[in-house]
């Protein structure tokens, strides 16, 4: 293949793929969306149409198959995120997948051997975004000692409200399409692992409240998987860190995370994307502005790109991170399911 024009076949074309992927791969100079299969060719057509891509395929084997194919984008559910990109790898194409980077563990450690038999190609994660513009600017305060050694990080995050059993079933609510997923818990740990690195020890609570629900057509699922999670966890790099992730609290903060350490504290507005802060001198928190050199956005499918032509790595997010998250979500379950810490890695 030439790295100066790239053709991109995607697998899967749902809210992200159309908001995000493909408008993202159409506005490169050199790249080109050749084709595209969901999950019915109707379907399919109605994507190809609308983003003007030409070929729509029957099914994904006929595309890894098409020789003109040099790259695949995942955007199905995780149920199928392994299967994929091995065979993706396989059939000689680049890779990037959707995050929720696969079922479990054992799935995401598969998908990292493939990608070390196969180094000359690029196997990428969907990257959790909450944070692309402040991430730079809390690892710099971090770095200038602007927190002394942090002690404690304290994690909420409310996806939902008080609870609501009519709310109707969502996909990653059915452990066949999620696997050990819970909620966005994974996709909020990868981005604090971009501060103060991955978690050593899990102890985790988790909670069921609303243990059915009817999907759009009335069909009642049986949820298994949980709906509030309280984690306590030891860090690598020191701090003890304790998380409350939960779909079922009513008049919560906004998703906040603090960072307490010897010299200052940090408070991060997951919703405003601002950074407060304060010294021992300071008398209260205010507003740290993001540096322009420190600003990110999103440009996932330009890093893709650019990696492989070689302008440069794949940091947001690599197969290695993503193994860490998925070991994280799985040590919650275990934890929780054998009422113990877990140690990490597994």
């Amino acid at each position: 293949m030439s790295v100066e024009q790239i053709k991109i076949g995607l697998i899967g074309a749902g809210g992200n793929t159309k908001l995000r992927h493909i408008p993202g791969f159409q506005a490169i100079d050199g790249v080109e969306i050749l084709g595209v299969t969901n999950r019915t060719f109707d379907s399919s057509k109605k994507v190809a149409d609308e983003f003007n891509i030409p070929n729509v395929y029957e099914n994904w084997v006929d595309m890894l198959e098409d020789p003109n194919i040099d790259a695949i984008c995942i955007g199905t559910w995780p149920y199928m995120h392994c299967t994929l990109v091995i065979a993706s790898l396989e059939y000689g194409k680049h890779v990037i997948t959707e995050a929720r980077m696969a079922m479990d563990g054992a799935e995401a450690h598969a998908m990292l051997e493939a990608s070390k038999q196969y180094p000359n190609q690029i196997a990428q994660i969907v990257p959790a975004p909450h944070t692309l513009n402040l991430d730079k600017t809390i690892i710099d305060l971090i770095k200038n000692d602007y927190l002394g050694d942090i002690i404690s990080v304290d994690v909420a995050i409310s996806q939902g409200g008080f609870v609501d059993h009519e709310k109707p079933f969502h996909w990653r609510q059915s452990r066949d399409f999620s696997g050990s997923n819970i909620m966005g818990l994974g996709i909020w740990y990868e981005a604090i692992m971009r501060w103060i690195g991955p978690a050593s020890s899990v102890q985790a609570i988790t909670k069921i409240l609303v243990p059915r629900r009817n999907d759009d057509e009335g069909h009642s699922h049986v949820i298994s998987i949980p709906d509030h999670v309280e984690i306590l966890c030891d860090t690598y790099s020191g701090p003890t860190m304790h998380i409350r992730f939960s779909d079922v609290l009513g008049h919560t903060p906004e998703d906040t995370i603090w960072l307490y350490g010897t010299k200052g504290t940090l408070k991060i507005d997951g919703t405003e994307k601002r950074i407060y802060g304060a010294q021992k001198s300071d008398a209260k928190l205010v507003e740290i502005p993001i540096k322009k050199e420190f600003e990110g956005d999103w440009r996932v499918e330009d890093e893709f790109i650019n990696a492989i032509r070689g302008k440069e790595k794949v940091t947001h997010t690599s197969f290695e991170d993503g193994v860490r998250y998925m070991e994280f979500i799985e040590a919650v379950s275990t934890s929780a399911n054998l009422g113990e810490k877990v140690y990490l890695p597994f």
